[in-house]
């Protein structure tokens, strides 16, 4: 899990969502870095696109905030 991400956004463009995700729903090279866990969690941009996949749920909202983003949970 050493991708780096682009989060590069302008302005009116800052929210990002944040939703667990089931490692077995990943392709195969993704499953095998999971180190063992069932679920991880996404930051993806308004389009859906995934832009970092983290191991829990606080570190995916640190991470968005850290790149000036408004994280909003999807349930």
């Amino acid at each position: 899990m050493d991708t780096k991400y682009d989060f590069g956004t302008d302005d009116q463009n800052r929210i990002v969502y944040v939703r667990s995700v089931k490692v077995a729903d990943l392709p195969v090279e993704l499953r095998e870095q999971a180190q063992g866990k069932s679920t991880l969690y996404a930051v993806c941009n308004v389009e859906g696109e995934r832009l970092a996949l983290v191991n829990d749920r606080k570190l995916a909202f640190l991470l968005a905030r850290q790149h000036d983003l408004a994280p909003v949970a999807v349930h």
